[in-house]
């Protein structure tokens, strides 16, 4: 089914909005910058309020929600078969990870968009920070649903799903298949959402 996907993963500038109207704690940002960089240091709970909120506020009318594991990599892919959706070596300057070959590499979150938009229009979906999603930790495909839908049944939900890598990390956690988990409590430098 069509679906909707934020261009550029969610900013400190975005998230404050809610924090701010919501009364939550602002993320610390670990010394790595706010305004237009991706939010990190929120959980995957954190997501959820926002993605109400967000839900609440838009003026379309659009139910929000974190995308599945199978949207995210149908995303990231972008009509490719590839490691990356660009190609099958990391080349450089094409992203943000520990050998990517940007400025940033390994040291902080690019400011989004700093990367060409792969074959849709989005921006970053290999590299600079791992985006939660919405599904709970499968440990493999067998029973998911074809429909890209998300698979909430038979899960681990005591873990959710990461994509995409990030600054931190070797180029091969960047490829559009690799699957990571953490509670959903979990916060660090290297989390934010899109």
């Amino acid at each position: 089914k069509p679906f909707w996907m934020s261009k550029t993963e969610i900013t400190f500038d975005q998230y404050d909005a809610y924090a701010k109207v919501d009364g939550k704690d602002f993320p610390g940002d670990s010394g790595l910058g706010r305004g237009s960089r991706p939010v990190i240091n929120v959980s995957w709970n954190d997501t959820q309020g926002y993605v109400k909120w967000l839900s609440s506020k838009n003026n379309q009318g659009l139910q929000c929600r974190l995308p599945s594991e199978a949207e995210w990599e149908y995303a990231a892919r972008a009509g490719s078969t590839t490691k990356y959706s660009w190609g099958g070596a990391t080349g450089k300057n094409k992203a943000n990870c520990d050998g990517c070959g940007s400025q940033w590499d390994n040291k902080k979150t690019a400011p989004i968009g700093s990367f060409p938009a792969n074959a849709w229009g989005l921006h970053d979906m290999h590299g600079n920070i791992w985006e939660w999603v919405q599904d709970p930790w499968h440990a493999n495909y067998q029973g998911a649903p074809n429909n890209g839908e998300v698979w909430e049944n038979g899960g681990d939900v005591s873990r959710r799903v990461l994509r995409g890598g990030s600054w931190y990390n070797s180029p091969s956690t960047l490829r559009s298949a690799y699957r990571f988990s953490l509670t959903p409590d979990d916060r660090y430098s290297r989390l934010g959402f899109r």
